[in-house]
């Protein structure tokens, strides 16, 4: 049975989903909820560090395989094989580079929130997103740099990451140590607050999308079906190629498709053309559309795994 707080309330995967579409059929909520981004994806960061188990992380970082090997597929073998395919399909130099920026982000800072809604572990996203968080600063702007001869400064992007983790993991213990009790008693109350979050957050990067998508509508849809295939071809690979049941590789597929485009994007600035930034736009669709199609199949596969 699921939570009183969110019982009346659509499932979370469904409510992203929701939220992507009212984004895009009222422009005005949108532009409302930009300018709480930021405080959103705090929520979303000290949402799941309150309700992920402490065990849980400590075992992941133990393990090599998720700690160093995953975080370097995340930061620096995927954004290369991206690279090497935009070349290889003749995307042309301004979509191969936004294709490259994109993936060479961190993973979405609510991509283990996610996780958790779909049922899937949620302490190896989080443990992956802040190891990819950490070599950000060096990974991205060397990538930049290779790729399109864009300059994005190490400095500035380190000191934005540090902010968000180390506000949010130092909120995270107080409460942990000074009202671990309550937190137990009411952990449906931090999972409403991470829902709620997820669902602004969605709402809110749909701003100027549907302007943008009207404006250009054929650039709009390459950008849109671009962005889809390399989600999904990320999280198939993902999920195709490396060990584990299907959980593990689902969730594995969720770390390396979502990724946080808007760190890049406001890293860019005035750097990122119109057509890179309709492009960083429309990865936010596979984002917020696909966990729902996700969730579909692990229903599917766990009625064919009863007897």
């Amino acid at each position: 049975m699921r939570p009183p707080l969110l019982r009346f309330i659509p499932r979370g995967p469904t409510l992203l989903a929701l939220g992507v579409l009212l984004g895009l059929a009222f422009p005005a909520l949108a532009d409302f909820a930009r300018p709480l981004m930021p405080t959103t994806i705090f929520l979303i960061v000290l949402g799941t560090l309150l309700r992920i188990d402490g065990q849980a992380v400590i075992a992941t970082l133990r393990r090599p395989s998720l700690s160093v090997l995953l975080p370097a597929i995340v930061m620096v073998a995927c954004p290369l094989l991206v690279g090497i395919a935009g070349r290889a399909l003749n995307l042309g130099p301004e979509m191969a580079l936004a294709a490259v920026l994109a993936v060479s982000a961190p993973p979405s800072s609510g991509t283990a929130a996610v996780a958790r809604m779909l049922g899937l572990d949620g302490a190896v996203p989080l443990v992956v997103t802040v190891l990819s968080m950490v070599l950000a600063p060096v990974t991205v702007p060397l990538l930049a740099g290779w790729f399109g001869g864009l300059e994005i400064s190490a400095l500035e992007l380190a000191l934005r990451l540090a902010l968000l983790i180390g506000s949010a993991e130092g909120v995270a213990f107080l409460v942990r140590r000074h009202a671990a009790p309550m937190l137990a008693a009411h952990g449906e109350v931090v999972d409403g607050i991470i829902v709620m979050a997820l669902l602004v957050f969605a709402v809110a990067t749909m701003a100027g999308i549907r302007a943008q998508i009207a404006a250009d509508v054929q650039a709009a849809s390459l950008c849109l079906g671009l962005a889809f295939a390399c989600n999904i071809g990320l999280q198939a690979a993902g999920a195709a190629l490396l060990p584990g049941n299907l959980r593990q590789r689902l969730t594995v597929g969720l770390i390396l498709g979502n990724r946080n485009v808007g760190l890049v994007w406001s890293a860019l600035g005035a750097a990122a053309s119109p057509r890179m930034a309709l492009y960083f736009a429309a990865t936010q669709f596979p984002i917020y559309l696909l966990p729902r199609l996700i969730e579909a199949l692990i229903s599917h596969n766990s009625k064919e795994a009863k007897p």
